[in-house]
């Protein structure tokens, strides 16, 4: 058993262990390729993110979907740059959106440059996802389109808010569902797709991969709560400072407004205040992590977690399927 990937996902098979590694490491290099410019200051920042690290998830999950199918199809590598392309895109957009000043571990780009950079940059990773992406053929460019376009929408509607009279919570999942969970059903339906899989286990892995993104980011919104900066790369409480409506803060307004208990509305009355004081933030990441609403965006993460691991039942038993059920553990674990 060896460990690849994010999470410490653990291999249980040389050869897969030998085909995920091979993979992720031509993914690098096309991604350190994908981001050079003529210009060395663009280099310099569209490299920023690349060379910071990070999980590379949604590679990983192009390279086990694509054992169901030929690992070695030509354009299975070139998919999992798209996609993670695409990803650190949106990660330059919402550090200038959420004014956030750490992306992991390092100053954000717009702490550095400035956020017109920022935008700029992602702007132009976008741009070299799509060159990549035209060569991958029409059906390619028109599953990369959808899911853009889905990513958008979410990100639209988390800025408008529910509308009057839908339950914030079920609007916030939706708002999951379109951001984070697009993009990872991209992933594996593109390693699955580019490796020649059967249209019925693409299907099962774009469902998988779907509710595995809400799980991810539902994990995200606890680990900005209940995590230091060090374990989670970036700032704790951003989203609360922000006012970013996150699940645990949402079941919190849940039970206060069913309840009524003094203290839970004396702790939503604490995070609609200013939150740019450290003290303040501090004392509302406090009490979050000790109410039952954090508890409850654990459960909910679990759920989503066990969706899709039920999701994947129909695919035959194999070590990719073994990992790809040990990443839903892996998030659940994240979350706590």
């Amino acid at each position: 058993m060896t460990v690849v990937g994010p999470f410490g996902l653990s291999v249980r098979d040389q050869a897969l262990e030998a085909d995920v590694q091979a993979g992720l490491t031509a993914v690098e290099a096309g991604l350190l390729e994908a981001t050079k410019s003529e210009v060395p200051f663009i280099t310099e920042a569209a490299q920023h993110l690349v060379r910071a690290g990070g999980k590379r998830f949604r590679p990983l999950l192009v390279m086990l979907a694509a054992q169901f199918g030929d690992p070695y199809a030509p354009g299975v590598v070139p998919s999992a740059v798209v996609v993670e392309l695409t990803h650190l895109a949106t990660l330059y957009h919402d550090d200038v959106m959420d004014e956030a000043a750490v992306r992991r571990g390092v100053a954000s780009a717009n702490t550095r440059w400035g956020n017109a950079v920022a935008v700029l940059t992602g702007d132009f990773l976008f741009a070299r996802a799509s060159h990549i992406l035209a060569d991958l053929g029409p059906e390619a460019v028109r599953v990369q389109a959808e899911a853009f376009e889905r990513l958008v929408t979410g990100q639209i509607l988390e800025t408008a808010g529910p509308a009057d009279g839908r339950d914030p919570v079920e609007h916030y999942l939706d708002v999951l569902a379109g951001k984070t969970g697009s993009l990872v059903a991209v992933s594996c339906r593109f390693g699955a797709m580019m490796s020649g899989a059967d249209e019925t286990i693409v299907d099962v892995l774009t469902q998988y991969g779907e509710r595995l993104g809400v799980a991810f980011q539902l994990a995200d919104d606890v680990l900005d709560i209940a995590s230091d900066s060090h374990e989670s790369g970036k700032t704790p409480g951003t989203d609360l400072r922000e006012g970013i409506p996150t699940l645990p803060v949402l079941r919190l307004r849940e039970r206060a407004a069913r309840l009524g208990l003094a203290e839970d509305v004396a702790l939503c009355e604490l995070l609609d205040s200013d939150l740019g004081d450290d003290a303040r933030l501090e004392e509302a990441l406090t009490a979050l992590r000790a109410h039952p609403a954090l508890e409850q965006a654990r459960r909910d993460t679990v759920r989503y977690a066990e969706d899709a691991r039920s999701a994947l039942a129909p695919l035959r038993e194999c070590y990719a399927k073994a990992a790809l059920l040990e990443l839903c553990d892996a998030v659940v674990h994240r979350a706590g």
